[in-house]
């Protein structure tokens, strides 16, 4: 029930004397039990379609810290793998596709209605969660956005300035626009099958939306995010959605009139002070603290943190991390983080 769940009072705009935290990949490599399931998983993509030892990591920062959230354990390059492409992950430097290149590339993809089967795994995994997560933690699905899906299954890898992507975008844009439309297509059949399976609240990862400027921005970030919020809300209208455009700056501004989003997800890269004034105005924001913290600690971690409650303190806030935890994170770090949260 959503009077239980801080969360889902943030995202339905309520202003609460001590924000809900959760943390953007919080089941991961910093925790020790983290280690031993993905081991006995056998690989990283195993363990995504295993959907009881995905179930068993996702529920372990649960047991560990008592977050007010948990996320889905999964990955967003399912998506391209689900559609057809081929995906595997080399040791220590992540994932790998046969890049998409050519009009023959993408017309050997499957339609976005018909990755159900092979993301059956996930589904089943949402299921678990929502029987077995406490009463009072809510359950987050997720997905890619299409730019940043995109940007892999065109290189083939994550790159440091998406370039290929830029490239093919300039060279031949109905096939760029084609790519794009396939990944919102099937996201939206995605998320909305999460949703079905128990997700309360599903979030939308752009994680290389700052590589995007001027009208590429609107018309790869915002416009593909806003049809996938549609397409989500034209079936599930209750379902809050969190949007993460990674790296927009002053983009952030007007991001969730624009998409629909019901909470706006900030990285470390604007001040809270500054999103306090110029973002959260149009809604709840999630963030913002930077994920070195979690590695250095200390009196630092303990002033960022109450620096960035204060500044949210007047609007739906929910704390969490700018970016993802990295696996170099002391968990005690973590535990402090909370308790700076939760404690004062």
């Amino acid at each position: 029930m959503a009077e239980n769940k801080s969360i889902l009072k943030a995202l339905a705009g309520e202003t609460q004397p001590t924000p809900p935290i959760w943390m953007m990949r919080q089941a991961g490599r910093y925790l020790p039990e983290y280690k031993a399931t993905r081991a006995e998983a056998g690989d990283f993509l195993s363990l995504c379609y295993n959907s009881d030892l995905a179930t068993e990591v996702t529920l372990q920062p649960i047991r560990r810290y008592g977050f007010d959230a948990a996320i889905l354990f999964a990955d967003i390059l399912l998506i391209p793998q689900a559609l057809g492409q081929k995906l595997w992950f080399v040791t220590g430097e992540g994932p790998r596709l046969e890049p998409i290149g050519l009009r023959k590339d993408y017309e050997a993809l499957k339609n976005g209605d018909e990755v159900h089967e092979h993301l059956a795994p996930i589904y089943r995994t949402v299921g678990n969660l929502s029987g077995q997560l406490p009463e009072e933690t809510t359950l987050i699905g997720f997905a890619g956005a299409p730019w940043t899906v995109a940007t892999y299954m065109i290189a083939g890898r994550g790159t440091p300035d998406q370039g290929p992507a830029h490239d093919l975008k300039t060279k031949d844009v109905a096939l760029f626009n084609a790519i794009i439309e396939r990944v919102t297509w099937a996201t939206i059949e995605y998320l909305n099958r999460q949703i079905e399976a128990g997700a309360e609240v599903v979030k939308i990862f752009d994680s290389w939306a700052g590589s995007l400027t001027g009208d590429d921005f609107d018309n790869y970030s915002v416009d593909p995010i806003k049809k996938i919020i549609a397409g989500v809300k034209a079936k599930h209208p209750d379902t809050p959605i969190i949007a993460f455009p990674r790296g927009a700056k002053e983009r952030y501004i007007g991001f969730h009139k624009a998409t629909g989003a019901d909470c706006v997800a900030l990285d470390d890269g604007v001040t809270p002070e500054w999103a306090a004034e110029h973002v959260q105005p149009d809604g709840c924001v999630q963030g913002n603290l930077k994920s070195s913290h979690m590695v250095t600690g200390g009196q630092a971690l303990v002033d960022e943190t109450r620096r960035i409650v204060e500044a949210f303190s007047h609007g739906p806030h929910i704390f969490n991390l700018g970016h993802g935890i990295t696996p170099d994170a002391d968990p005690e770090n973590v535990q402090l983080m909370i308790d700076t949260v939760r404690g004062g």
